[in-house]
């Protein structure tokens, strides 16, 4: 399935990325310049009609990180309904608390880099 964007979220996204919280600019470390495996992911990434706080299209994978706002029920079911679509389009999402960016990097990382392991074993 071809994944696509709405335009009109770019100018969103781009504001996004100059104003990351401080979980999505520890990840972003580890993530930029192909620092994980070789795989290139993307920051604030338009994906159908939502955006992913980090995007690998070689993997077809998104990676969430939820701050507490995410606990409050509305934001949570958007949260679902964004997976599901994400799902429906081929691209496997991993979330991940604030809260294990800041104390538990290295299990995250290790998450990861097993999702990439397991792709490339499918290859």
């Amino acid at each position: 399935m071809k994944i696509t964007y709405n335009p009109k979220l770019k100018a969103l996204a781009k504001n996004l990325r100059n104003n990351a919280t401080k979980s999505e600019i520890i990840l972003w470390g580890y993530l930029k310049g192909r620092k994980m495996m070789g795989y290139k992911f993307s920051r604030q990434k338009p994906i159908d009609n939502y955006i992913a706080d980090f995007f690998c299209n070689e993997l077809k994978l998104t990676i969430e990180l939820d701050g507490y706002s995410h606990q409050i029920d509305e934001v949570f079911e958007k949260d679902l309904k964004k997976t599901k679509v994400l799902n429906n389009l081929g691209i496997s999402v991993l979330h991940f608390d604030d809260k294990d960016v800041f104390e538990n990097i290295d299990n995250v990382l290790r998450e990861i880099e097993q999702f990439m392991i397991n792709f490339e074993k499918l290859k």
